[in-house]
């Protein structure tokens, strides 16, 4: 398995419930949902990767054993990888969601390359 399906699908669950429009893309060997064209959250391996405001995602770090996303060996701005044991809970699961809906309008649209 590349990715925890069942997380993804959790995700979904947690999406659909609060009405958002997304868009399930496969990216980072894993699963991204994106919203208004922007990654907003997904699952990589079985750690979730949550898109939130840069200037929270240290203090989330510090708080909740989370770490940065590494990208071919550059850490991505805004971006964290939460581990299992902090969205094992629903609640903690939709907490964390919630997070990166709020961010969601903010973040930039990554640049589209072209063919």
């Amino acid at each position: 398995m590349a990715y925890d399906e069942h997380l993804a699908y959790r995700i979904k669950h947690v999406l659909e419930a609060q009405k958002v429009f997304f868009e399930e893309k496969k990216m980072f060997g894993g699963c991204c949902f994106m919203v208004d064209d922007k990654l907003c959250v997904g699952v990589m391996k079985d750690e979730l990767i949550a898109r939130i405001d840069p200037w929270h995602s240290e203090e989330l770090m510090a708080q909740k054993a989370c770490a940065p996303l590494d990208k071919s060996g550059r850490s991505m701005k805004g971006f964290v990888l939460v581990p299992p044991i902090e969205v094992d809970m629903d609640t903690d699961l939709e907490t964390w969601v919630q997070r990166c809906l709020e961010f969601n309008p903010e973040a930039r649209r990554s640049k589209r390359k072209k063919q």
